[in-house]
């Protein structure tokens, strides 16, 4: 394919040519057949294997890898020619990070604070698009990014200092016509990339590896056979070496058919060899039926845009062992949770079966689950796709294996937290890990993603006891600067905000009032609405608020640590659970302050008793609270709950 770039790409090339280290002896090509022995600069998780393949990743998520050549080369008329062989292979057979880009840099320290993901290791978010970078690079994309303008899943761009394309065009090569070829079907592909400066135009080619030459021939209604008795070939110039006629084998003598005593018997056993063959081809038929049903799944043309997002309900059926029992890990009140281990990855998964009914249409259910997988930051769960089949939905999300953080607070005796009781240094890291999930959430995200279920029950632990927030069932997107129009009531009894009982309108003060609530329960172990000794039932932060008034923190903190915590974390964490979840919105820290407080990277202000001189219980019994069981419920919800392992 060939595309035309803007002068100001020469005007790049032409203005910060490379040069030559003054030590650097000149280099006009090289060759590299393989790279078994050759001297690269490398970085990151860029290694040479055994059988001499560059490989820039090695499968680990989130790390980058690069490779150039060791001596800088002089730019003389500042045209080039480059040609190289690559390959991709993802875990998935149609998902994929974004692919590699061959670059041409002024320097190679510029990429050390790059980062991975859909930035391909050139740039990060602060200095893509950045003239001082000066860098051009020819990407092979099998991502789209909406930040930059990605056409497809499956193109190759141009690209000047950053990550939006001068020029882009869809993958493929032309043989008579334009054929696509894909980047992730796990084949070599060869690429030319050559730039010419007088004409200011950069020509980029792909085509497949390979090509077969060979013979095909076809019989009507005359029997026939068709022979070849020699062939010769020669790629490159000048004609095909000659054949020796004299060592060609001799056809076959032509025999009458009615002299053939074969035709005897052929009459006997033709018709029972063709009704065997039609019996055979009976079964095979019913077996490819029910086994089609088996695995059937639903397609329409509209999600042909989310085919990375995608996961064949074969490949889920068999990760999850026919969706056994033995590997159910929880049911909610939306479906069932099964843990699974994909087929072709090893890849542990947790896989949620959902129902189809919804209160929106299926095909903005879908994009909305698919935005969501978009996702990335080290405190969510992962959404890693979907897949549907007739009167289900399933969810695919990465695998948790401590499950959820509700299950340690207060299922002392399940069999998944075997007894273990967190220590106050675990529990300051999932609140704060909670908490910089949430400021990605609200700000720092392309869009602004109100969570609307923030609870103990909703937080994961990964295996290093990490916490990580999921379930965005009741999740809303909507962008920067505009008003969520959300009127519905929906989230769970003791962390409901006290406004949505009159406006019904979710905020990011929601959010927070919500993660005030999910604090105490952390550092409290108790939940939300607790029980006093005559069975009368409570908000805890009016419980928590009573001993901060009486100055008892070390009266609220979970007993089960049996005092082995920080007084004064403890006194902070109290004093900012009980700010966030003030009655009056306004009165609420931002996310952004909440996350400051917690690092200690600002003060956390004073909190007189007048300022705290409320009762959350009486502002809240419209909603029928006090009659709320200790084990909260869920008020409505859209997806369901990210799955837990037990």
């Amino acid at each position: 394919m060939r595309r035309l770039v803007s002068a100001l790409l020469l005007l790049f090339l032409t203005l910060h040519r490379l040069r030559l280290a003054a030590t650097a002896p000149a280099a006009d090509q090289f060759t590299l057949d393989g790279f078994a022995g050759a001297n690269l600069t490398l970085d990151g998780t860029a290694a040479v294997t055994a059988d001499g393949l560059l490989m820039l990743t090695n499968g680990t998520t989130l790390l980058k890898g690069h490779a150039f050549y060791p001596s800088p080369l002089r730019f003389r008329d500042h045209s080039f020619s480059a040609a190289y062989v690559f390959g991709i292979a993802s875990e998935y057979a149609d998902l994929s990070s974004p692919g590699p880009a061959f670059v041409v840099a002024r320097s190679t320290g510029l990429f050390s604070t790059a980062l991975q993901s859909q930035y391909m290791g050139l740039a990060n978010a602060a200095n893509t698009g950045n003239a001082t970078n000066h860098f051009l690079a020819i990407e092979l994309d099998t991502v789209v990014n909406a930040e930059f303008g990605d056409m497809s899943d499956n193109h190759v761009g141009v690209n000047v200092n950053g990550l939006v394309s001068r020029a882009a065009a869809d993958a493929g090569y032309y043989d008579g016509a334009f054929r696509n070829m894909s980047l992730l079907n796990r084949t070599a592909a060869r690429v030319w990339v050559d730039f010419d400066a007088r004409a200011s135009l950069v020509n980029f080619t792909m085509a497949p590896l390979e090509a077969f030459v060979g013979f095909s021939s076809s019989t009507g209604v005359v029997a026939s056979r068709h022979y070849v008795l020699a062939w010769s070939f020669r790629m490159g110039g000048g004609p095909a070496p000659p054949l020796n006629i004299s060592k060609l084998p001799a056809l076959p003598v032509t025999t009458n058919p009615k002299n053939d005593p074969s035709r005897t018997l052929m009459k006997i056993v033709l018709p029972i060899a063709s009704a065997a063959f039609v019996f055979t081809l009976a079964i095979i038929a019913i077996m490819i039926r029910r086994r089609w049903y088996k695995y059937a799944e639903l397609k329409e043309d509209w999600e042909a845009t989310f085919g990375p997002h995608r996961f064949s309900y074969k490949d889920l059926f068999h990760a999850t062992k026919g969706f056994r029992d033995e590997r159910l890990l929880g049911i909610g009140g939306f479906g069932r949770v099964y843990r699974g281990v994909l087929p072709a990855s090893g890849v542990e998964v947790a896989v949620k079966k959902v129902s189809h009914e919804s209160r929106q249409g299926m095909k903005e259910f879908v994009a909305e689950v698919v935005t969501i997988g978009q996702l990335r930051h080290r405190n969510l769960v992962q959404l890693l796709g979907y897949c549907r089949r007739q009167g289900e939905l399933l969810l695919v999300y990465d695998y948790m294996p401590n499950g959820s953080l509700d299950r340690f607070l207060h299922h002392h005796h399940h069999e998944s937290s075997s007894g273990l009781v967190l220590s106050w240094g675990q529990r300051l890291r999932i609140i704060r890990g909670v908490a910089c999930s949430l400021l990605y959430l609200h700000e720092d995200w392309e869009q602004v993603v109100l969570h609307r279920d923030v609870k103990a029950s909703n937080v994961l632990l990964d295996a290093e006891m990490n916490g990580r927030l999921g379930d965005f069932g009741l999740a809303r997107l909507y962008d920067h600067g505009t008003d969520p129009h959300t009127t519905h009531v929906v989230g769970t009894m003791g962390y409901l905000a006290p406004e949505l009982g009159h406006t019904g309108r979710a905020s990011k003060a929601s959010d927070v009032f919500a993660f005030g609530v999910f604090m105490l329960e952390v550092a409290c172990g108790q939940r939300p609405v607790v029980k006093d000794e005559h069975g009368d039932h409570h908000l805890l932060v009016d419980w928590a608020a009573e001993r901060w008034r009486r100055g008892a923190v070390a009266d609220a903190v979970d007993p089960r640590l049996r005092g082995d915590f920080a007084v004064e974390e403890a006194s902070m964490v109290l004093k900012l659970s009980l700010l966030c979840s003030h009655p009056l919105p306004g009165a609420r820290p931002g996310i952004r302050q909440v996350v400051q407080f917690l690092d200690g990277s600002a003060p956390l202000p004073e909190v007189s008793e007048a300022h705290l001189g409320f009762n959350l219980q009486s502002l809240m019994r419209n909603q029928a609270l006090t009659n709320t069981h200790a084990s909260s419920s869920t008020v409505a919800g859209n997806i369901s709950d990210v799955p837990a392992a037990r």
